[in-house]
């Protein structure tokens, strides 16, 4: 029983690595695996990224699927940061908890 328990845990540890792993083409040859954003630039898989489609901000992340590098939406809004207005009438900042 304990030998299957090692085996099932050490197999779901290696499961996330495969996904991630060099695409192999004929003759063994490595083929390189990556998405790109609107500006051509190269993203790596597993990256994210804040994207705008037709109007809607969403978080996408680069993943592969049927061999084929594609956005994958993970979040329905972009993560923001916000310093509040320039009026002065903003919010005083939150205090960080003590550590």
């Amino acid at each position: 029983m304990r030998h299957s328990r090692a085996l099932i845990a050490t197999i779901l540890l290696t499961l996330p690595g495969l996904g991630l792993a060099d695409v192999k083409g004929p003759g063994g040859k490595t083929i390189d695996c990556y998405c790109t954003d609107k500006s051509g630039s190269r993203v790596e898989l597993g990256e994210l990224r804040c994207l705008q489609v037709d109007g809607r901000m969403f978080m996408a992340q680069c993943q592969m699927s049927l061999n084929v590098p594609m956005w994958r939406e993970v979040q329905s809004s972009c993560l923001s940061a916000s310093l509040g207005d320039a009026q002065g009438t903003s919010q005083p900042p939150l205090e960080l908890p003590k550590l």
